[in-house]
């Protein structure tokens, strides 16, 4: 059996949180090859939770610069992801919520004609400038994802009104739970696992 590989993007440290729950969710499907890759759009505080949740990225882009421009961040995710999907030729991209990581992440597979999965689709503040730039971030990955993950029935309706095809619209809830579930076992397996996420909430 052929297996298809989806590649997962991620680069901040809500990302990772909200994602790594997927990501294991994938990899226990036999069908599936799962590749992860990172942008390190936030370096420190992503590195943080991959090593709580027992992450090693398939592909560490390492994009953090100090005083980094949000149009020069946007070129460097767009052409380094880009060339991860050239190398990778995933048959799924899968993105989460507003950041630019994600946004980059579904635009290039878009240039690839690749099908985007967007986890946590459909939140809406209905004004652009608010919260700024995460809100038109979204709005540009909503027509281009062929599968939206929305944790509620509000983002659902949102991304309704927008023409948005139902069929691929799915209500799933807030994978930060998931994490937060599975984060609790391993620390009651693992106490000293504790201190570690006091610098995570922080």
């Amino acid at each position: 059996m052929t297996k298809r590989t989806v590649l997962v993007i991620f680069g901040t440290r809500p990302e990772a949180i909200k994602l790594f729950p997927v990501v294991r969710a994938l990899a226990d499907q036999p069908s599936l090859r799962v590749r992860t890759c990172v942008t390190a759009q936030h370096r420190g505080l992503l590195d943080q939770v991959l090593a709580i949740a027992g992450l090693s990225p398939d592909i560490d882009l390492d994009l953090m610069e100090p005083g980094q421009t949000l149009d020069r961040l946007t070129a460097r995710l767009l052409t380094g992801l880009g060339d991860v999907m050239d190398a990778e030729r995933p048959d799924l991209v899968v993105v989460q919520g507003d950041t630019a990581t994600a946004m980059a992440g579904a635009l290039a597979a878009y240039y690839r004609k690749l099908p985007v999965a967007h986890v946590e689709a459909g939140l809406r503040s209905g004004d652009i400038y608010h919260p700024w730039p995460e809100e038109v971030n979204r709005r540009i990955v909503a027509p281009i994802a062929t599968w939206h993950f929305a944790p509620t029935d509000t983002a659902a309706q949102a991304l309704r009104r927008e023409t948005i095809d139902p069929a691929g619209i799915h209500v799933t809830g807030n994978t930060v739970i998931d994490a937060l579930l599975w984060t609790r076992g391993r620390i009651a397996a693992d106490p000293a696992l504790a201190a570690g996420l006091d610098s995570v909430a922080d």
